[in-house]
């Protein structure tokens, strides 16, 4: 045992001593005014010393694996790691140190930050343009996009008329810092066409994200030829599409020559290696075969 240990100790014998000799003082006080006999209860004193004993060699036993902890929150983490250093020591594992003590006790714990904190003070911002073709669909679901970026996200949103954007701003109810980014994201999916219940993955998932290129970035097709890649990726009534969507487990989004897809990481560049290849000219029979050899692997992962 360390000499700090060792003093440590000895202070608090010296103050459990000492505010034992003024329990039995007050106790005698007490005794004395109210006329006790002490004689009559002399057994019974007897056995309730024996346990006090028990009960102080035990408590004195936790008191030094404890070695002064204080309760409070900001010593609890260093008290776990005292006692799981502690139990491992019997297997070869160090004890923890007296400066690891003290650097465990100094250790400040600093509360999380709030939305407002995490922008220096200031209120968050974000605003997503509207499209010109997308005024109708926004005004139908109006209600159903304000509802969780207010309710949920505890976020302050409009529609700017004259810069034709839906405005999104923090309040002091805000709560967790993402939650500007993630109303953003939600509102530019519904705008790029997703729907509602897809759109509404972006506020309670952490790793979807949306995946926009253009036909003409993967091979320079005008005309038909164009025309024709877009179909090869629909397919007929949609069906390739939705294939490949419930294959990759995301969302497809065709306008015009541009593709947006949402999901995650992995799946996005599993759907868009598909329909890469069906604007290469590959047939769709070729392409499932691939989505069917990928989807096995990755469900053998899984």
């Amino acid at each position: 045992m360390s000499k700090i240990a060792q003093k440590r100790k000895q202070a608090k014998a010296a103050q459990q001593a000492e505010s034992d000799e003024q329990d039995d003082a007050m106790v005698e006080q007490a005794l004395t005014a109210t006329g006790f006999d002490e004689s009559e209860q002399m057994d019974d004193g007897d056995e309730d010393e024996d346990e006090d004993e028990d009960q102080e060699d035990a408590g004195e036993a936790d008191e030094d694996a404890m070695d002064t902890f204080d309760a409070s929150e900001v010593q609890r983490v260093a008290l776990a790691d005292h006692y799981a250093r502690s139990s491992s020591s019997a297997a070869g594992a160090a004890p923890l140190s007296s400066a690891e003590i003290a650097a465990a006790e100094s250790r400040p714990q600093f509360a999380p930050l709030s939305a407002k904190d995490a922008g220096n003070g200031k209120d968050g911002f974000r605003k997503v343009l509207v499209p010109a073709h997308r005024y109708t669909p926004l005004r139908e679901n109006w209600l159903k996009i304000y509802t969780p970026l207010v309710q949920h996200m505890k976020l302050q949103i409009r529609m700017n008329m004259k810069t034709r954007a839906v405005e999104l701003k923090t309040s002091p109810q805000t709560e967790d810092p993402s939650a500007l980014q993630r109303g953003a994201d939600f509102v530019r999916a519904f705008m790029l066409g997703f729907d509602i219940a897809d759109a509404i993955a972006l506020l309670r998932l952490d790793n979807l994200y949306i995946d926009t290129f253009e036909v003409l970035d993967v091979k320079p097709l005008h005309g038909e030829h164009m025309s024709r890649a877009i179909g090869r990726i629909a397919g007929s009534g949609g069906k390739t599409k939705f294939t490949i969507e419930n294959v990759t487990k995301t969302r497809i989004v065709v306008a015009d020559s541009k593709i947006h897809i949402l999901g995650s990481f992995q799946n996005i560049k599993v759907s868009r290696d598909a329909i890469v290849s069906l604007i290469l000219g590959s047939p769709p029979g070729k392409v499932y075969g691939q989505l069917r050899s990928v989807a096995g692997r990755m469900a053998s992962r899984f």
